[in-house]
């Protein structure tokens, strides 16, 4: 049987020698996993082509590797038309064999940049010094071998993953670590960790991790709580949510929410410092040679990237893959110079990633915006506090931050036609009017060009007067009607309308007096019991 394998491997024009080897290193059963063995071990030139000015068109070693590849595209025919297993003469003459860059030519996934360097330990945490600091209660835990059940609560790329791990492995103890994700977990896998969990309690303490914690449901939430109350399990939930609103409040009252804030700068120019420095795991194994990335490079990609580590390691490894390809491109030319003037002056590949490589690949600035969540909240809350404070200046900035962040205009109208009456109000009546008709606007102009509408009266309307003196009224006059007798009162009789005879005669309406006619004429127009009292302070004490 052997030697069908062999003979189909000779019939590739594969020599003798490296069939042989191949069977031998596969098992001899396999003409397939032969012919991968071969394909997969490094090709080295003939020792007389070792220092060549540029590659021939057709040398020797690389007819042969031809004359090969002819046989296996007819022995794979289903794979030859989608992937070619040799380079193509034109990507050949990117580099002399013996200066190209260790670039790997089979496609082996590695686990992104971001992954790669997570720190291992609760030291290697870059960030977060509010509670990872040395006075902690977190370190105090570890310290003490007592790791208590925590919600992570914090933007994407804050950290909460690599916290989550850096607590378990900094510990003494050993500790099971189980990891899941609510966007893929079901009931079903909850039940299968806490019943692990409570098997093995007598041995070894299970530390669950859940990611996204606020995907769960109310009963899938609570299933956690009897496991968390007995011990079984050391709950670490991680979310971007406000737990508050996203999290049922018995778990809430059996973890220690732990806020994280956004990276500082420093802090992301110093993971992307890491990410180079590190020749084992870092940048270099993205691009599989030596890379060098400018300190200016490093400072803008921190400063767009909204304080989320993951999207910097992420910019920072797709930058590196441009870099490498125009070093790629440059040597080519660089070569084929060289080859017509007889030179070799072609060193070792060194990748740099410059300021422009940025620039092209982040194309616009990170915006930390969640048009349905918490952020969302929090826009709207400095947009419209900055127009109360008076500082159109402000105002401008957060409308501007929100519209980057892709709000929706006519969102932000509304919230404009509620502050010129709620905020600005009698002190400038024209308020309502101005906010009304950039709500029009911004219905049937929509942006790009309404952002000017939004401006012009997010500015007029910090910069107008403010009264609250009809938000003020409203409130109290609800107030009295929901929880005072004259809520219930009814209306005086020459308040009332008699357009029938009947009612004249009942009195509706004796008494009334028609204030045109009678402008000095007092009469009151509240109930009994509230005669006397002022909603309205109008116009103001300090006026």
């Amino acid at each position: 049987m052997e030697g069908e394998e062999m003979n189909e491997l000779l019939n590739m024009g594969f020599s003798k020698e490296l069939a042989s080897q191949a069977l031998a290193a596969t098992g001899g059963k396999s003409t397939l996993k032969a012919t991968e063995w071969i394909l997969s071990q490094p090709q080295s030139p003939p020792k007389t082509l070792q220092k060549p000015s540029i590659i021939p068109q057709n040398p020797p070693f690389l007819q042969s590797q031809s004359q090969s590849q002819s046989k296996l595209n007819k022995f794979f025919s289903s794979n030859s038309s989608k992937h070619s297993l040799t380079e193509s003469p034109q990507n050949s003459q990117v580099f002399p064999p013996q200066k190209r860059p260790k670039i790997s030519s089979s496609p082996i996934s590695k686990p992104p940049l971001y992954e790669r360097i997570r720190p291992q330990f609760i030291d290697e945490v870059v960030g977060q010094d509010h509670i990872l600091g040395p006075t902690s209660f977190l370190r105090s835990a570890i310290k003490c071998n007592s790791l208590p059940s925590i919600v992570l609560w914090g933007p994407p790329g804050s950290g909460k993953t690599s916290i989550a791990k850096a607590i378990v492995n900094s510990s003494s103890l050993s500790y099971k670590f189980v990891s899941i994700s609510a966007v893929t977990a079901g009931v079903k896998d909850v039940r299968e960790v806490v019943e692990g969990a409570r098997k093995l309690r007598d041995k070894k303490r299970t530390v669950l991790f859940v990611d996204e914690v606020h995907r769960f449901n109310k009963s899938q939430q609570d299933s956690f709580l009897p496991v968390i109350e007995d011990g079984s399990i050391v709950f670490i939930g991680a979310t971007t949510e406000n737990p508050s609103f996203h999290l049922v409040t018995p778990l809430l009252s059996r973890c220690r929410v732990l806020k994280l804030n956004p990276l500082e700068l420093f802090d992301i120019g110093k993971l992307l410092k890491r990410a180079v420095d590190d020749l084992e795991k870092g940048l270099s194994m993205t691009v599989e040679t030596k890379i060098e990335v400018e300190s200016d490079a490093i400072e803008l990609l921190s400063s767009q990237c909204d304080g989320d580590a993951r999207v910097a390691l992420n910019a920072l490894e797709v930058c590196a893959t441009k870099a490498l390809g125009r070093v790629l491109d440059k040597s080519r030319v660089v070569e084929e110079s060289d080859s017509e003037s007889g030179n070799h002056s072609l060193d070792d590949v060194v990748v740099v990633v410059n300021v422009e490589d940025v620039k092209e690949v982040m194309q616009c600035k990170h915006l930390a915006y969640d048009k349905a969540g918490e952020e969302h909240y929090n826009l709207i809350s400095a947009f419209i506090k900055s127009m109360r404070g008076n500082d159109a200046n402000a105002a401008i900035y957060w409308l501007a931050r929100m519209l980057e962040g892709g709000e929706q205009p006519l969102f932000i109208a509304r919230r404009l036609v509620v502050f010129a009456s709620e905020d600005v109000g009698l002190a400038d009546p024209n308020a309502l009017l101005q906010a009304v008709a950039c709500y029009q606007a911004c219905h049937f102009i929509g942006l790009p060009e309404c952002r000017l509408n939004l401006a012009q009266c997010a500015a007029y309307l910090a910069l107008a007067p403010k009264s609250v003196a009809t938000y003020k009224a409203i409130n109290e006059a609800l107030n009295v009607v929901k929880d005072s007798v004259g809520g219930n009162e009814g209306v005086p009789l020459h308040l009332r309308n008699a357009p029938t005879k009947l009612m004249e005669e009942l009195g509706y309406g004796k008494g009334y007096i028609y204030t045109p006619e009678n402008p000095t004429a007092e009469q009151s127009f509240l109930p009994p019991s509230l005669v006397g009292k002022k909603f309205l302070e109008w116009p103001p004490a300090d006026a």
